[in-house]
């Protein structure tokens, strides 16, 4: 059989198609403190700068061994682009959304008319420029955004899983906002170099919202962002926290290339419960990748690889303090695995 560059080779994985062996990858976040110590570009600086961070993500390449670079590292930069407020990151700790700005309609339209350009958004999209312009022929490009169901909740407050409930008009207003948002911010991503979109949603619950408004309020969003993706033949990976066995179908039913499952989804059930969607997952970060051995995180890994998974993976962002050497056991089992 052909043997692929990284980068055909996780298109080609992620699309279904032949491939000669599993690609070593992570479409959840990459940041670790020893890949800070290891590369000089620590958080928070690297959440705000394009060459720090761009810098960290080679290190996950570089450093890790993983077949492919992405950015960012969080899922805050789209809410403080619209103004809402951001407690800082640490070292070893994200940024978080603790205030909102939407309440009504009006207040939907006063934050139209952004520019992509500035921000975090602005350090985002300049991150891949740099990051594609040094392993753009070679490497997948990862580009990462909150889903526009995730981010309406992050402009709304806690009050949006009622709003979606209560007030059908301004909820599907603030969605069909944010997903623009979202389709525009993926395309300049992939403008500067991006070949591969993660869209994390991790609100987008059908555990939390139950099929009915997961049908309404998140399918057809979703739909447009990955629409707008094939349409410049970018595959989509979609990850939704929480036990989303249930609910696959359904987020199938968006069109979405893959879908990245957390530790509490069975990998067997998942992949029975999709026709063609490439299921990607699911090793427990903290249980699993951070707290054990190399040779505990092998067996398990071999676990979720013969219970049928696409693609071998952390099931959720990856803790800071995990241990290379924990990582690049998953690398080793996914790299040796033909399927």
């Amino acid at each position: 059989m052909t043997e692929y560059t990284p980068k055909e080779r996780l298109s080609r994985a992620l699309t279904g198609q032949s491939v000669d062996r599993m690609p070593a990858v992570c479409v959840t976040q990459t940041g670790t403190v020893e890949q800070m110590e290891a590369c000089g570009a620590f958080w928070p600086e690297a959440n705000n700068d394009a060459e720090k961070m761009a810098t960290l993500a080679e290190a996950g390449h570089t450093v890790v061994g993983f077949e492919a670079v992405r950015v960012p590292f969080d899922i805050t930069a789209e809410a403080e682009f619209f103004g809402c407020e951001i407690k800082d990151g640490t070292l070893e700790q994200q940024p978080s959304v603790v205030g909102h700005v939407v309440k009504t309609v009006e207040d939907i339209e006063k934050l139209k008319g952004y520019d992509l350009s500035e921000g975090r958004i602005g350090v985002v999209c300049d991150a891949i420029k740099i990051l594609a312009d040094k392993y753009g022929d070679e490497l997948p490009i990862m580009g990462s955004m909150i889903g526009p169901f995730s981010l309406a909740q992050h402009i709304n407050g806690d009050e949006w899983f009622m709003a979606i409930f209560t007030d059908e008009a301004f909820g599907l207003a603030l969605m069909e906002f944010t997903t623009d948002f979202c389709v525009a911010y993926a395309k300049r991503m992939v403008e500067n170099g991006a070949d591969t979109m993660v869209i994390i949603d991790p609100t987008a619950s059908y555990q939390l919202i139950g099929a009915e408004f997961y049908e309404k309020f998140v399918v057809p969003f979703h739909k447009k962002i990955i629409d707008a993706m094939h349409e410049v033949n970018v595959p989509v990976v979609l990850h939704i926290c929480g036990d989303t066995t249930q609910g696959l179908s359904l987020m199938e039913s968006c069109g979405v290339d893959s879908i990245s499952v957390d530790q509490n989804v069975d990998a067997a059930a998942a992949v029975a419960n999709v026709e063609k969607a490439v299921i990607v997952g699911n090793l427990d970060p903290v249980n699993m990748l951070w707290n054990q051995t190399p040779e505990t995180i092998k067996e398990q890994s071999q676990k979720v690889i013969d219970a049928g998974i696409g693609l071998l993976a952390p099931g959720c962002g990856t803790v800071s303090k995990t241990p290379t050497v924990n990582l690049q056991a998953m690398i080793e089992v996914a790299k040796s695995h033909r399927y």
